[in-house]
């Protein structure tokens, strides 16, 4: 294999024996190494991966796995969000870039895909959960036309975070501007519906 193809970076769907797995084991460790954070973190990722591959809904929600040189480098979720009634709304879930391969475009191309999917799907819009200290995710987010809508401080995965709510309109439309929400909302969506 060439070096120019083992760093290749391809997109597929999440479909793979293992692939279920791997997202869940990959978060719990990074984000333990990374940030110190407990396996609250851990479960809820599981949660989130068990709920898509017990009942999600093909047409409207997707999940993929970026591939380098045929090895797992990242993932990345689409999901309706089961708080808007209207199903106008799908949320970016579980952004993940194993560090030995970011700054090589992995992260960009996963939310592209996503991007891409949640127009085609015709979602109008696309929001995220996050938190300040993944400064890289945020970039990212930033560069595809994301907006921070609201933050708030919470304590959870062992940690006091700063909890971020951002979101793109999908049809050239801004968001609404930035809004402070209580810290207990934050950490209750986080933790129990994601």
């Amino acid at each position: 294999m060439s070096a120019e193809h083992a760093n290749t970076t391809r997109i597929r769907s999440l479909d793979r024996p293992g692939d279920l797995g791997w997202v869940i084991m990959v978060h719990g460790e990074q984000y333990q190494r990374e940030f110190g954070w407990n396996t609250e973190f851990e479960r809820l990722v599981a949660r989130i991966v068990a709920d898509f591959a017990d009942d999600h809904d093909h047409e409207h929600e997707a999940a993929w796995i970026a591939e380098v040189g045929g090895r797992r480098a990242g993932c990345v979720f689409c999901i309706r969000d089961p708080d808007d009634a209207s199903g106008a709304t799908a949320k970016l879930r579980i952004l993940l870039v194993d560090p030995s391969f970011r700054g090589h475009g992995v992260g960009a191309a996963l939310v592209d895909e996503c991007l891409r999917f949640a127009r085609a799907a015709g979602y109008r819009r696309v929001t995220l959960w996050t938190n300040d200290v993944l400064v890289s995710a945020r970039k990212i987010y930033q560069s595809r036309g994301f907006r921070l809508i609201s933050e708030e401080t919470h304590h959870s995965f062992g940690r006091d975070l700063v909890g971020q709510i951002w979101r793109v309109e999908l049809d050239g439309q801004p968001p609404a501007p930035a809004t402070s929400i209580a810290a207990t909302s934050i950490a209750a969506t986080a933790i129990t519906s994601g």
